[in-house]
Formats: structure tokens, sequence, C-alpha cells
């Protein structure tokens, strides 16, 4: 099982505990993004860049991916395609997208970003705290221990 992140959008505090995640437990992370990012020397972590363009990454990340890894993304579309492939999808705030409720996500994006096509202003999703970063780090923690048969805690 490897961890993917779709890196250019991802905060910093939720790559930092990540990197963590990968050294505790020696899982292999990758970050991919279409420009250069500078992360902590490790055996468990490396950096795929890419072309800039739409999607790219996500495309790469898709190509890459097998069924069981982890992506870290809030990119819906990005997370269907992953749990299509039969892999796991977790968004920086703790919510893991699944097979149950991944439709519904796509049915309430469409549905806003037509909204936002039509010029109604939607406002976008709230500044990531606190809460939202320990709900990512408690659910990677359980998924890590459930999926990677780790037994050590962060």
């Amino acid at each position: 099982m490897k961890i993917w992140v779709d890196a250019d959008a991802c905060p910093a505090v939720i790559k930092d505990i990540l990197y963590k995640a990968a050294e505790r437990t020696g899982t292999m992370l990758t970050l991919v993004a279409n420009q250069f990012l500078r992360t902590p020397p490790s055996p468990y972590i490396c950096f795929v860049r890419v072309s800039a363009g739409l999607d790219v990454a996500d495309n790469e990340i898709v190509k890459k991916m097998s069924a069981g890894d982890l992506v870290i993304t809030a990119d819906i579309p990005l997370a269907a395609n992953v749990v299509d492939k039969g892999g796991y999808a977790l968004n920086p705030r703790g919510e893991m997208y699944t097979a149950e409720n991944i439709r519904d996500r796509l049915s309430m994006r469409d549905f806003m970003d037509t909204l936002r096509t039509n010029g109604i202003e939607t406002g976008g999703p709230a500044t990531l705290n606190k809460r939202d970063r320990q709900n990512f780090a408690n659910r990677l923690d359980a998924f890590l221990n459930q999926h990677a048969g780790n037994k050590n805690r962060m």
C-alpha cells in the first residue's frame, strides 16, 4: 500500500502530517505536483513533478496508483477515479471518499459549478482549522493502522 498526494493544492500542514506518518510507518509517500516541492530526505518520501496543465497531476496519480493505495486529495473527480480503480481517497479535512458517497459529492460539485457558471457567488471552502487537521491526522492514523498493519500511533 502506498500513499499518493495531489500536492499542488495540499496544505503544508497536511503534508507535514503525511511526512511524519510515512516515516513512522515505513509507508511509501509520493507527492505529485506541477511545481517543485521541497520534501524531507527520507527513503519513504518521493516527489514526482509533472508538466503544467489541467488534470496532469491527477492523471499521473490514477495511472500509477494501485488498488488499495490511499490518495490524499480535495479534488472530487480525482477521488471518484481513485475509488473506481479500487483505491481509497481522503481529503485534507479528514473525510474519506467511498463508493457509497462519491457520486453524491460529484453531483453537489457539479451543481455548485453550474451555479458559479451562471454568475451566482457560492463562496469557497472554509479555511483549514485545527479541528480539520486533527480529523485528518486521526483518520490517516486509523487508516494506516487498519491497512498497513501498523501498530504505532502518531
